[in-house]
């Protein structure tokens, strides 16, 4: 379905692969969120494809970490030319609670990988409670990391950051040179975000991009199981992905692309077959920009 000649005319795209679109059978707050297939395996797929970023769990690199210990992934991700690694996934790094604690364990760990391995962003979460956001209190308390890694924040249309109005107010409230959004098609699309509105955002605080796609009219009418089971390969929904693309160009971003593509049917394919089908129909969107 997509040539090699579309490979050719985005080759100064580059892409990362999220993590659950090459760990296998597993899903977000699944039994478990740890990959049934070895690092070097995922990894060594990913660059056979053409990705040059690869996501990481903070489940899942506790697992590989206690196997073969961070000395041997660091050595696995450079032997396979990856210039771009992301971990996911904070959430409750803002609250005032019991639930901080473990929140503050996860971002412990994270800044451990960021020094160890070196991180291009960690992606955090906003509320999934029904209170509105606090954005003095969640813009003091986005943090930065060291290393030269980014903090990014995920607007979710079902969370208490669900406009760019709002993820925006708290990261420009934060003001930090490595702290921004991450902006999501899926996400805005059903967050019923125009992708105009992208341009509003300062180029600054633009921090990450992810692409995939997805039928107009959700296939169910869980908004959960939706976007955890139900996303589609770049070209093969109904989302107008080069459009997107655009916005987001328009608007200064020039960085690597994730791609999250998190679907039932893909996560039973074999490695290569979900790596290589994930690069193709993601670099093709980028063939006419």
């Amino acid at each position: 379905m997509y040539s090699r000649k579309d490979i050719v005319m985005a080759a100064d795209v580059e892409l990362l692969i999220s993590y659950f679109a090459l760990s296998g059978d597993v899903f977000p707050l699944g039994p478990t969120e740890i990959s049934p297939f070895p690092f070097k395996d995922r990894v060594e797929a990913a660059a056979r494809a053409g990705f040059k970023g690869f996501g990481l769990h903070s489940e899942d690199v506790v697992h590989v970490r206690d196997q073969i210990g961070y000395r041997e992934m660091r050595r696995i991700v450079e032997a396979n030319g990856i210039k771009y690694l992301e971990i996911e996934f904070l959430t409750n790094w803002f609250r005032r609670d019991e639930k901080r604690q473990e929140s503050d364990k996860v971002r412990k760990l994270m800044l451990e990988v960021a020094a160890e391995l070196g991180l291009k962003d960690i992606k955090v979460g906003p509320g999934f409670e029904d209170a509105p956001a606090d954005v003095p209190l969640m813009a003091d308390e986005l943090g930065a990391a060291p290393y030269g890694t980014d903090i990014v924040l995920e607007i979710m249309p079902w969370s208490n950051v669900r406009t760019i109005e709002t993820g925006l107010a708290i990261v420009s409230r934060a003001n930090r040179k490595n702290g921004g959004l991450l902006i999501d098609i899926w996400h805005m699309a059903r967050g019923n975000i125009p992708y105009s509105e992208i341009r509003k955002i300062p180029s600054q605080f633009i921090k990450a991009v992810e692409i995939d796609d997805a039928l107009k009219v959700a296939p169910v009418p869980d908004i959960w199981e939706d976007t955890i089971a139900y996303r589609e390969l770049c070209g093969e929904g109904e989302l107008d992905v080069p459009a997107f693309l655009r916005e987001v160009q328009a608007a200064g971003y020039s960085g690597v692309y994730g791609t999250e593509i998190l679907s039932a049917k893909h996560r039973v394919l074999g490695l290569d077959e979900m790596a290589e089908r994930v690069f193709r129909s993601s670099m093709a969107q980028f063939a006419d920009l």
